[in-house]
């Protein structure tokens, strides 16, 4: 479908959605869809439930976030659930400005613009329809023209709860343009739109001596004044501050805490009460969510001033933390080189996780915890499995320090330092070790780090290269592998059979000459040692093995290659060890003879059709592999 025919349908599609009616018209909407009655702080909820929740392990993961925020499950879900979640259910917690704190690049103003992004979207389905006083400017809930002392009544007949009082402009409109008649008062369906100022407003702090609270409550229209004759008629007064514009839906205050005193004044009465003061009237309703967001200087800052007590206790602060997952860092990269314009350039495979194992590095807080170093405690973030360790230490890990993740390198950094290695030396194919190098470079100009600190990330490139090291090796060794996985299932079915025989105390039989054998001691060894197993474990792991094999065969489930962890890493070292000596000769003779060069280039296919690598990166890798098996 061409661009156009989408315009066009979009056109359809939104006069399709229109609906204007009076307000006897609107009531009988609301007895056939009495979730159109919703508080702003129920519907954000609502959109973000009806995007779909996943439930694993007692942990919630929403798929609204998923596409564009990574590795902050638990904040997310904290933040869901611990906040929208009670607001809309009218609890005490909806009375409180979100402060979202954390550093600089962690995901805040993102999460704010898909809430924003997310309710425009929203207020176009049927779930999250809005409807207001028609020509109201602050697109007014038409249910404050139900008088208070029918409020009872109305709850008792429509079980809906009304808060909030009409509007000066709106009490002078429904005298003078309906007579009184509230029946009669036109009603129109809305839709939020940053663009348009309707239900989503953005209010940023300027310079303190030029800027002006109108630009949060309106102002007076003083060329009306002679037509209105006085300053105290609503029809007088611009009702287009961010706060009149985000009734019914959400504002972001940026910066909130730079702001001048006078600015968060009026959100004390907003937040405690749902309204607001502003020109001569009376105090006008609102009900909207308010975010803000701020790092944690500031916030420290902003709570060690005694003025501003009154304001503290109501502010819900919520952590966004760095994300602290390796894969879910690599995926942040992946995202911005995506929306870039650099995402013609070949990255080899591996390069972004190990610029994430450096960046998470950064972000990490030791442990006191024996037996787990930075590197164990990486793996265990990312949802590795570690020998000795189990969920239970995963929590305690996380709960040791409160303030992890608030400090360290920024995704930003990361791939400024990518884009600047690609434009600098007009690469076209970047690998790890280009990746590294750029990083560790970039240190000495970042501005906010200290000497202490750079010793410290210098430390872990080196750590980060180590673990690149690990992972070269096994990716060409794995490919020097013919038939890897066909190698990997026969060496295993050896091992099982010699296993069987040897827990069943019998012997195997030779498919060639059929004689009896018993069974290979060596063969087994040669593979448990390569994780570890001593002699005298070696009888439990087996049995261990048999009781897995039972187990999956008792469920109709087969047990194969990918089924036991610590026995799929014991053939693949087993089959390495066995490769390493050829890998070392063919990828470091300087002028290798034919069988050696036909080895190379069947290794250099598999890399690039099976691995994701180029020809440059993989030769790249090939080299760099070989100058590591020489050491």
């Amino acid at each position: 479908m061409s661009i156009l025919k989408k315009i066009e349908r979009f056109r359809e599609e939104e006069e399709r959605l229109k609906w204007e009616g009076t307000f006897e018209d609107y009531l009988e909407l609301i007895k056939e869809k009495p979730y159109v009655t919703q508080t702003a702080h129920s519907r954000v909820f609502n959109m973000i439930h009806d995007a779909g929740v996943e439930e694993k392990d007692g942990k919630k993961t929403f798929s609204f976030f998923k596409e564009q925020i990574y590795g902050l499950e638990e904040s997310i879900e904290q933040l869901v659930e611990e906040y929208f979640h009670s607001a809309a259910k009218r609890l005490d917690v909806r009375k409180r400005i979100l402060l979202l704190m954390g550093p600089v690049s962690g995901g805040k103003s993102t999460l704010v613009t898909m809430l924003k992004r997310g309710l425009e979207q929203y207020s176009r389905t049927d779930r999250g329809a809005v409807y207001a006083i028609k020509g109201c400017p602050m697109h007014e809930d038409p249910l404050h023209l139900i008088p208070q002392h029918l409020r009872s009544d109305f709850q008792e007949e429509y079980g809906v709860k009304i808060e909030g009082h009409l509007s000066p402009l709106n009490m002078m409109r429904l005298q003078e343009e309906y007579g009184g008649r509230i029946e009669d008062v036109l009603v129109e369906r809305i839709f939020f739109s940053e663009d348009k100022r309707t239900g989503i407003g953005t209010f940023s702090p300027s310079d303190p001596k030029s800027q002006d609270i109108a630009d949060l409550t309106g102002s007076i229209d003083f060329s009306t004044i002679a037509e209105y004759g006085s300053e105290s008629d609503p029809r007088a007064y611009r009702f287009d501050g961010e706060l009149n514009k985000a009734n019914r839906g959400m504002m972001e205050f940026q910066e909130m805490l730079k702001c001048d005193e006078k600015f968060l004044w009026h959100l004390l009465s907003l937040t405690q009460e749902g309204n607001f003061k502003a020109g001569r009237f009376a105090l006008i309703s609102a009900d909207e969510l308010i975010v803000a967001h701020t790092n944690e200087s500031e916030y420290k800052t902003f709570i060690s001033n005694k003025k501003n007590e009154a304001l503290h206790s109501r502010i819900i602060v919520m952590k966004i933390p760095y994300n602290l997952k390796v894969s879910e860092e690599e995926r942040i990269y992946k995202k911005m080189i995506d929306d870039s314009d650099l995402s013609h350039v070949h990255i080899a495979p591996h390069a972004l996780r190990v610029a994430a194992i450096f960046t998470i590095l950064t972000r990490l807080k030791d442990t006191t915890k024996s037996g787990i170093d930075i590197i164990k405690k990486l793996r265990l973030y990312d949802g590795e499995s570690v020998e000795g360790f189990n969920s239970q230490d995963l929590v305690e890990l996380k709960n040791e320090h409160t303030d992890e993740g608030m400090s360290g390198i920024d995704p930003r950094y990361v791939i400024n330092r990518i884009s600047s290695a690609i434009i600098r030396k007009q690469l076209t194919s970047i690998n790890a070790l280009d990746v590294l190098r750029s990083i560790k470079e970039g240190l000495d100009q970042h501005a906010s780090i200290s000497k202490e600190e750079r010793e410290r990330f210098m430390d872990f490139i080196s750590v980060a290269r180590k673990e690149y090291d690990n992972i070269a090796k096994k990716e060409v060794q794995k490919a020097f592998v013919y038939s890897y996985d066909e190698s990997a299932k026969t060496l295993m079915d050896n091992y099982l059979d010699n296993v069987e025989a040897y827990c069943n105390k019998n012997k195997l039989r030779d498919p060639l000459t059929g004689e009896e054998m018993t069974p290979d001691e060596k063969l087994m060894r040669s593979i448990e040692e390569q994780i570890g197993i001593s002699e005298n474990a070696k009888k439990a792991f087996r049995e261990e093995i048999l009781i897995r094999i039972s187990a999956y065969a008792r469920k109709g489930k087969k047990f194969d290659y990918n089924s036991h962890e610590r026995l799929r890493e014991a053939i693949q070292k087993k089959l390495f060890a066995d490769l390493k000596d050829i890998v070392k000769i063919t990828t470091s003779v300087k002028t290798p003879d034919e069988s050696q060069l036909k080895k190379v280039n069947e290794v250099i296919a598999r890399l690039i059709d099976e691995h994701g690598y180029n020809s440059t990166s993989a030769n790249e890798l090939l080299r760099y592999v070989g100058s590591l098996l020489n050491r």
